[in-house]
């Protein structure tokens, strides 16, 4: 006989009210996507009738704000992998100006499970009833993302506190759908208007998105990159939680707790502590903490190959003395040999200006690309100061994908193998 505990998941599931099931997630995303599109089509063929550039450059940022609204509007109504997408995207090498500062706020703004799930769901996982295991548990959750939420906790016997991530029940059947649907939407888009090989990133993304569901190998991932950066260094460059290896399966992650502020809150409390934001004293604490994440990183990637590969502004904690902390292991890559040079090539290729440089490591890296315009090698540079360089290429003012004078737009991209 089962004790009271473990109940079976699908029960779980039902106990949830998702705000749009499976075949009106499609429509609603359909709807709203085509209205985006189009949107951007309709502006396309307006402000070619405009021929002063300021004038045309005004066009665009209002059009990309309105674009923006409606972005944001679409991934926190349908929550799941488009919340993923908002974190992808919101980026300021990535897309224009106006999407980033929209999307950069849905960083943890999913609808959480409600406790009595989140309960169920902890002692279906663990075996053991939540008051046997935890002397303290915070109902509200530090925060409730695309996949997971986390807790504030004390296990029971301990004087230091943990953070709970539980993963959302039947997130996942609902984040394939989601998947589906953009693949279709990003194979019309290179078809019709992107030349570059957007496809064989959404194929990718799937494939990364479906190890975020096991919470095992993400405490395999988060114990392999903390051993790493701490063994490297004197003092590692970041800080990452230590996992508490008899509270993990596969839906839930027990690891210890880190005292933080996100750093997307980093200027409120620098005003809040009355400091000059423009004075010396917060360029030193900004500058620190980009030579922590930039040696982190480099480490990660150059050194090692195995590298944490979601760093949105909502897994980055500044700790007490600058310090940062890297948190959500979810998603990792793991490069061989070849590609971290090729990728190490490349970023010297950026660096020193050298288009026929970066062209070859185009090749190394497993990326075909096809142009007949007339300055090949330097629409092939500046597409991939746009992909790889995290500030815009010299004498673009914004990313514009739409425009015909973009580089997706001359250079097809055909990814021969993900990486």
């Amino acid at each position: 006989m089962l004790p009271p505990f473990a109940v079976d998941i699908n029960g779980i599931k039902d106990k949830l009210t998702y705000q749009f099931r499976p075949w009106q997630r499609s429509f609603q995303f359909w709807v709203r996507a085509i209205d985006i599109y189009t949107g951007y089509k309709v502006f396309q063929v307006r402000v070619n009738f405009v021929k002063d550039a300021q004038k045309q450059e005004a066009m665009w940022e209002k059009q990309h704000e309105l674009a923006a609204d409606k972005i944001f509007a679409m991934c926190y109504d349908l929550g799941g992998f488009f919340l993923k997408i908002a974190q992808i995207i919101g980026k300021p090498d990535l897309a224009p100006a106006a999407w980033v500062k929209r999307l950069v706020t849905l960083c943890d703004r999913a609808p959480p499970t409600p406790f009595d799930v989140v309960k169920l769901v902890l002692e279906n996982e663990l075996g053991q009833g939540i008051d046997d295991v935890f002397e303290r548990f915070d109902v509200e959750p530090l925060g409730s993302a695309s996949i997971a939420q986390v807790h504030r906790a004390r296990l029971k016997g301990d004087t230091g506190d943990v953070v709970v991530k539980v993963q959302h029940p039947g997130i996942q059947d609902l984040m394939m759908t989601d998947i589906h649907n953009l693949q279709v939407f990003a194979l019309y888009m290179q078809k019709t208007d992107i030349k570059f090989d957007l496809y064989s990133v959404t194929k990718e993304m799937e494939k990364q998105i479906g190890y975020e569901f096991d919470f095992t190998r993400e405490a395999n991932a988060m114990e392999r990159i903390r051993k790493f950066l701490y063994e490297s260094n004197k003092k590692t460059p970041v800080l990452v939680p230590r996992v508490i290896r008899n509270m993990v399966t596969r839906r839930v992650l027990v690891m210890e707790y880190i005292d933080g502020i996100p750093i997307m809150s980093l200027g409120d409390e620098i005003a809040k502590r009355g400091i000059n934001p423009h004075g010396k004293v917060a360029a030193a604490a900004k500058q620190k903490i980009l030579q922590s994440l930039t040696l982190a990183y480099g480490q990660m990637i150059l050194k090692s190959g195995f590298f944490h590969a979601d760093p949105h502004p909502g897994n980055i904690l500044i700790c007490k003395g600058s310090e940062v902390a890297l948190l959500d292991y979810g998603q990792v890559k793991d490069l061989p040999d070849q590609l971290r040079l090729a990728y190490a090539n490349l970023v010297l290729a950026i660096a020193n200006g050298d288009p026929l440089r970066a062209s070859e490591s185009y090749r190394e890296l497993g990326i075909e690309t096809f142009s007949k315009c007339e300055n090949e090698l330097q629409e092939l540079f500046k597409l991939a100061q746009t992909m790889f360089d995290t500030k815009l290429p010299p004498g673009v003012v914004m990313l514009q994908p739409f425009s015909e004078e973009s580089s997706i737009k001359k250079v097809a991209v055909q990814i021969v193998w993900c990486f």
